[in-house]
């Protein structure tokens, strides 16, 4: 076949996996636009405070990966019974996701919290973790409300509706951008309170999520009748089990990767709050593809897992491949941009000309892993959607771990190449990554596709 030949081919399935993705893929962009704002704004401050919205982020989001990539796992199975027409179990299983959330979420909001105390014993400069912490526990207030959305979305994804978590979070997102100006700022009226009043004002944004949500619920029937299958007697230790065996690897595997990502910002910050407001503004731009590419990954595990439930393997792994394609195509134009304006691109965010230039430098770097990032993550969208979800974590144990934090380490601290040298050892780990989750996409795609031919 040509490649008219096979673009024509996969034509449907682009357009299918897109009419899935956009609302996601917006939801993810207004998160991202979000974190640009609230680092711009806090970056207007002055360089320490850039350098602790980065440090206290980066710690935060290694609890925040690790129950997100829980949450996910009520989507495939919820997707499976939903294609099979099992409405009934779809709406346990909603039930138990939600309590099974809530746990997860108790424990590993204790550790950050107890975490929060112990900030100025990683290596960073004193002024920065005194501005860190009580902006860091505003985060810490506002995941209960944000993960009990989660619960929500994951279930309204597992049924194929993206359309009103879009909605709900856009107008979360915009409420956030203008509490962040009016409290950090103390516009018309309202306290200035600097970097506390952006910690604020993603808590207030966050608690709506949830009542946005219930109020979507309670004015749609045919969601509200899922309520009606909710039953004390139904919350069950075996679906727990169910739920965790799918949330708990890729919980594992983003936990691994944030862990990565964070414990690289702390050796960023051994050089100074230059180096760390420099890596954040790089990882910021690097965070809005990372996030819109992860809408076409959660719409992704969508189609797989509907198709799965089907039975139309065929076009199961070709839903898989056009998302690849697609996220090609998007993180190829992203790399391009962040290289033409790598220059322009920091002045938004600080005027230290030392911030400028090493923040160019490592916008550079972040085009080198685009594609790579785009593709490993799009690919574990297809594998959870197959509910093949213990080989993605030992591939992130690898690239990570193994090969990703020391090659960082060889050449940032023990070579003396700072930022960039940690840097080199994000492409080196995500283009690894790629690699072999593709190879295992491929080869169990192909096994179910020879098990049921």
């Amino acid at each position: 076949m040509n490649l008219i030949g096979y673009i024509k081919d996969y034509l449907p399935f682009y357009r299918r996996n897109l009419i899935v993705a956009i609302p996601v893929v917006l939801s993810q962009l207004g998160q991202g636009v979000v974190i640009l704002a609230d680092s711009i704004m806090v970056g207007s401050l002055g360089t320490n405070e850039l350098a602790a919205a980065s440090f206290a982020n980066a710690i935060i989001l290694v609890g925040y990966l690790f129950v997100l990539g829980i949450s996910f796992g009520a989507t495939p199975v919820i997707g499976k019974h939903y294609s099979g027409g099992k409405h009934r179990e779809a709406a346990v299983l909603f039930q138990n996701s939600i309590l099974l959330d809530m746990l997860i979420l108790l424990i590993v909001g204790a550790g950050l919290y107890v975490t929060s105390f112990y900030l100025d014993r990683m290596g960073q400069d004193t002024a920065v973790c005194e501005l860190a912490a009580p902006y860091y526990r505003w985060l810490l207030y506002s995941l209960p409300p944000l993960f009990l959305f989660q619960s929500f979305k994951q279930f309204m994804e597992g049924i194929g509706d993206t359309k009103y978590a879009m909605m709900i979070t856009l107008f979360s997102d915009a409420l956030n951008i203008v509490l962040n100006y009016l409290l950090i700022f103390g516009k018309l009226g309202f306290p200035e309170m600097g970097m506390v009043g952006a910690g604020v004002a993603t808590f207030l944004a966050r608690l709506t999520m949830p009542i946005l949500y219930l109020c979507v619920f309670f004015m749609r029937p045919s969601l509200m009748r899922y309520f009606y299958f909710f039953r004390v007697k139904v919350f069950s230790l075996s679906r727990l089990k169910n739920l965790g065996s799918i949330g708990i690897p890729i919980g594992f595997q983003m936990l691994i990767e944030s862990v990565t990502f964070s414990l690289s910002a702390v050796m960023v910050g051994w050089f100074g709050a230059a180096s760390l407001s420099s890596h954040q503004v790089a990882m910021n731009l690097s965070s809005i593809t990372f996030m819109m590419v992860s809408g076409i990954s959660s719409a992704t595990t969508i189609r797989v897992s509907h198709q799965l439930g089907s039975h139309d393997y065929v076009s199961m792994q070709k839903a898989g491949f056009a998302s690849m394609h697609l996220c090609s195509c998007f993180n190829f134009v992203c790399a391009l941009l962040f290289i033409l304006f790598r220059y322009q691109i920091p002045l938004a965010f600080s005027s230290d000309p030392e911030v400028v230039e090493l923040s160019a430098t490592l916008l550079i770097m972040a085009a080198l892993y685009q594609i790579a990032d785009g593709l490993q993550v799009v690919t574990l969208g297809a594998l959870r959607g197959m509910s093949d979800v213990k080989a993605p974590m030992r591939v992130a144990v690898f690239c990570y771990l193994v090969v990703n934090l020391p090659v960082g380490y060889l050449l940032g601290v023990v070579l003396e190449m700072g930022a960039v040298g940690i840097w080199i050892g994000f492409i080196v780990g995500l283009n690894l990554a790629a690699v072999l989750l593709i190879r295992r996409f491929i080869k169990t795609s192909s096994k179910i596709m020879a098990d049921n031919r």
